[in-house]
């Protein structure tokens, strides 16, 4: 027993790392006598024997072959190897496969013995398939300089693997450089010739600086020399003919893969680990279906790759992605990308325990994160779900790279090479749980590994081809006839949608497609559409499709209505829509203009990331400013805690506004807006915060009180930007314009708040629409709608007159900067009429009766210290007018009144007994008495500060927050 595999393996550790059950079933039949010493036994023959034997237990042992190849070199060379493979033979699926490889081990060692007696050589190698085996695939940027492949190198030597198959790409931009040589020859423009050159020096550098061994540098820049001979004189052939065959092109672009996985095998063997290089067109077998489009030959390539490996056994391969041979031996590609699908074939080939390819990104992501910055890694696809994503435009992988794998079920990660410590996105056959189907709230929105929708994926630069026409409905046919003209352009198809009643077909293709196919059509069908019979040929341009993607979707209810939803309400118009029986994707084509931002809306509503708005202020006044603040002291909070991301990108005054993309610094947007201000532009300033594409929710906030501003409304409601003002003179001027506003409101998803122009902070709109909407009847409405006054007459007591009251309020910045303003009554008036139309009247300004409290004299043009100072001449009128109600018991109040039932509203100033609530006032204090069907005895009554930056403000902030509900923040 201790002569048995320490004898075979030169003594060296490997005897302790097979398994004991193999050790004493291979002793026993290869007849070991343990007599004598070691010393007395010749290793040579058992060496020879067991490494003749070697290849065939392989099959069965993972492990052994390797042990038995290193018997034959020095110990303590490999010492490190048996002790890191120590741990993978004590494994049980190990023991599995020895129990397996005793089962053949009889007759393969009678058949040795026998063979070893006439010294004949009767085993080729075969490849040891299987899993022990693992695949990786580097892309250009992973090996794009000597630095880079240095570390691809490292990542192959930690990779615990006992065997390795390594694809590798052309170094980052090379094989576009060797198009662009392609083309230069081809255009007769003899600058091929220094671009070449370029290509030389650039490998030649990196080799140098790669290699240490002179030799191997030597052997591989011969090589390369060689190689650009060659390529110079190809060149020189398609400069002359101004053409290259596809043979030719596909031949000169493929040398980038080679130099690349020759120069990262001899890094790899520098580093200490042995291995070689393979020329895929020496084993890759592809059939060609089409001119970007090949089919592998399994069968083939299979045949093939035994007799590479015959010639070149090794444990470590690095292999050309990219290129491939047809059965006739023509150099061929897998066209561009394709070195994803190379590596996906070769695990196929080898039947490898797995592929990981390794690429600039910790995995795939569930949207582009470029255009959403809250895209998050997924940690699982299934096969069809990463195919789905990968034709709909992700950065994923090919979108052939699944098919090979999936015959073995041997699963894809897609790692980061730049971040080896992410773990990366695994992709593999994932069974639907149990669970598919019925409803889950959870599973439906959150990042969770079985998410009803995984990712969203865009496409840009698509056409849509409409072809209509009544006599397309039940005529068989005319859907091969549209189909078949396409195909003979060679246009590619990306998605189809046809209406149930067969009136129309609609298909997307690339718009650099999309004339031809036009042309096509029209000269195909042109006697149906001169007959009538086709009513036209439609293309859409510029448009772009949005793809959800989750193999769970299939018959999960809602998913298509949040889907849409959430585009409707970011206002993108859908152009068609499409989905297979699968459920595995929805397809909707949108404007290309509004492509990021359907993108962000519909990863927002499904993955709860941050509702995000484009905030354009107007105004930034007191009131503005005021906002500005409580934006700046809130955001943080709101980001964290309520997902919503608050992005002030403009501010607008009278004379200057402040622009940016990305959200200004509202610490400073008063020095910013002195010092980089441009001068005021309304449309600049609406298209900036709408056409922002990284952000799919624009809403601009009037804090003005400009009648100028307020006609704008509806431009900016019908480019689908939200609204949210205290300005009053959009709903209280004419009617015409206010019943505009509310229908176009009505027939789409862009939101106008007016909370705060009635009661500054206080619910006053909203407590009136929820009273309408559960249907109670508004009998009347009377309140003091106006804090200036309120104030003025909650003072008014008789210890002071009527005009220092004034004069006060206006010190405490209760007023307006002119007091006429408040008490000539327009003010309250048109709170009047934004009420009395939320109620159902239709009622004009002037149709309400105002007491103004300005004397005539007074109206006229004045300053304001000039009304100040005359206005004590009129204090006795009011003041007997108080000192009347207070005999009688009662205190004057200045009120509004919407009289419903009279189809009528007035302002004026009443007399109430000191019992009532409107003379329980304090303050500024804003006081509404709702009399309705339901509170007919008693008043609803709504009460609270009325006037003031802070609570206006506060109003405008709680319309915001009640957007951002209506957009999907979590309420």
């Amino acid at each position: 027993m201790d002569l048995s595999l320490s004898l075979v393996c030169g003594g060296c550790k490997a005897a302790s790392l097979v398994c004991p059950q193999l050790q004493k079933q291979v002793a026993k039949r290869l007849r070991l006598e343990a007599t004598g010493g070691a010393s007395s036994v010749s290793l040579v023959p058992w060496r020879r024997r067991m490494t003749a034997f070697a290849p065939h237990v392989f099959r069965y042992s993972s492990g052994f072959r390797q042990l038995c190849r290193q018997a034959q070199l020095h110990e303590t060379k490999y010492e490190r190897f048996f002790d890191n493979n120590r741990r993978r033979n004590s494994s049980s699926s190990r023991r599995r496969v020895v129990q397996s490889a005793l089962a053949d081990v009889d007759s393969i060692v009678v058949q040795e013995e026998e063979d070893l007696k006439t010294d004949k050589d009767v085993y080729p190698v075969v490849v040891p398939r299987g899993e022990t085996w693992s695949v990786h695939k580097f892309g250009g940027t992973c090996v794009g300089s000597c630095e880079r492949i240095q570390n691809v190198a490292k990542i192959i030597l930690k990779d615990p693997s006992l065997r390795k198959a390594v694809v590798v790409s052309a170094m980052a931009k090379v094989t576009d450089m060797m198009y662009d040589l392609l083309e230069r020859a081809k255009s007769r423009d003899d600058t091929y010739l220094s671009a070449l050159e370029k290509l030389h020096e650039k490998h030649k550098d990196t080799a140098t600086a790669l290699l240490d061994d002179h030799d191997a540098l030597s052997k591989f820049l011969a090589t390369l020399e060689h190689d650009v001979h060659n390529l110079r004189a190809m060149l020189r052939a398609i400069y002359i003919a101004g053409h290259a065959t596809e043979p030719f092109a596909d031949f000169v672009v493929g040398h980038g893969e080679l130099w690349s996985a020759q120069m990262l095998a001899a890094t790899v063997s520098q580093m200490g680990l042995p291995c070689v290089w393979m020329d895929a067109r020496e084993v890759l077998v592809v059939n060609l279906t089409g001119t970007q489009q090949v089919d592998p030959d399994f069968e083939a390539s299979d045949e093939r790759l035994d007799k590479w490996y015959a010639r070149t056994p090794a444990d470590t391969i690095i292999i050309t992605g990219f290129i491939a041979s047809t059965a006739d031996n023509i150099p061929t590609t897998l066209k561009r990308d394709g070195s994803d699908f190379s590596a996906a074939i070769m695990a196929s080939l080898f039947r490898a325990a797995q592929v990981t390819i390794w690429t600039d990104v910790d995995g795939v992501y569930s949207a582009d994160p470029k255009k959403v910055s809250e895209a998050v890694v997924l940690s699982t696809l299934s096969y069809q779900e990463a195919w789905e994503m990968s034709y709909f435009g992700a950065n994923v992988l090919h979108p052939r790279t699944t098919m090979p794998v999936m015959k073995y079920d041997i699963p894809i990660t897609i790692r980061n090479v730049f971040n080896v410590e992410s773990p990366g996105t695994r992709i593999g056959r994932s069974p639907v749980p149990e669970t598919a189907g019925k409803s889950s709230q959870l599973s439906f929105y959150n990042n969770t590994a079985d998410s009803m929708v995984k990712g969203f994926a865009t496409i840009d630069n698509i056409a849509l081809v409409n072809v209509e026409g009544t006599g397309m409905a039940g005529v068989p046919g005319t859907a091969s006839d549209i189909f078949q003209t396409v195909k003979e352009v060679g246009a590619n198809v990306v998605m189809i949608s046809q209406a149930s009643s067969e009136h129309s077909i609609c298909f997307a293709v690339p718009e650099k497609e999309v004339g031809s196919v036009a042309k096509a059509l029209k000269s195909r069908f042109k006697r149906a559409l001169d007959a009538g019979r086709l009513s036209q040929v439609e293309i859409v341009h510029n448009c772009s499709i949005l793809a959800a993607v989750g193999q769970q979707m299939a018959s999960t209810p809602g998913v298509s209505a949040s889907l849409f939803t959430a585009l409707a309400k970011a206002n993108i118009n859908v152009r068609a829509i499409a989905q297979g029986c699968s459920e595995y994707n929805i397809t909707v084509v949108v404007d290309q203009e509004d492509s990021v931002r359907a993108l962000k809306a519909v990863h927002s509503r499904f993955y709860l990331s941050k509702t995000t708005m484009s905030v354009g202020v107007v105004g930034p006044g007191l009131i503005g400013s005021t906002l500005l603040e409580q934006f700046k002291d809130q955001a943080a909070i709101l980001k964290e805690e309520f997902n919503i991301d608050l992005r002030v990108t403009g501010i607008m005054g009278t004379k200057s506004m402040l622009l940016c993309e990305a959200g200004l610094d509202l610490s400073k947007w008063r020095e910013l807006l002195e010092g980089e201000g441009e001068p005021t532009d309304m449309v600049k300033f609406m298209v900036h915060v709408k056409d922002n594409h990284f952000i799919p929710n624009a809403v601009i906030i009037d804090c003005t009180a400009s009648a100028h501003v307020a006609e704008q409304y509806y431009k900016w409601l019908k480019k689908g930007i939200h609204i949210i003002t205290p300005n009053k003179k959009a709903n209280s001027g004419p009617l015409d314009q206010y019943l505009c506003l509310r229908e176009l409101q009505r027939q789409s998803y862009t939101h106008y708040f007016y909370e705060a122009t009635v009661g500054a902070g206080l619910p006053i709109i909203s407590t009136l629409r929820g009273l309408n909407e559960t249907g109670d009847k508004i009998i009347k409405i009377e309140g003091i709608f106006s804090g200036t006054v309120s104030y003025i007459f909650n003072n008014f007591k008789g210890d002071k007159s009527f005009s220092q009251i004034v004069r006060e309020a206006k010190m405490f910045g209760f007023t307006e900067p002119d007091p006429r303003d408040d008490l000539s009554g327009m003010d309250v008036a048109r709170k009047v009429i934004i009420l009395a139309r939320e109620s159902g009247l239709r009622l004009e300004l002037a149709d309400i009766p105002v007491q103004s409290l300005v004397p005539e004299p007074l109206r006229r043009e004045s300053t304001v210290e000039e009304f100040l100072e005359e206005l004590p001449d009129y204090d006795t009128e009011i003041e007997h007018l108080r000192q009347e109600a207070e005999a009688a018991g009662e205190v004057l109040r200045y009120v509004g009144v919407v009289d419903v039932l009279a189809n009528a509203g007035r302002v004026e100033l009443q007399r109430y007994p000191k019992s009532h609530a409107f003379a329980q006032l304090s303050g500024s204090d804003n006081i509404i008495a709702f009399a309705t069907s339901r509170y007919s005895k008693q008043p609803l009554i709504v009460r609270g500060p009325g006037a003031g930056a802070e609570v206006t403000a506060g109003g405008v902030f709680s319309d915001i927050l009640r957007l951002a509900s209506y957009l999907g923040a979590p309420s």
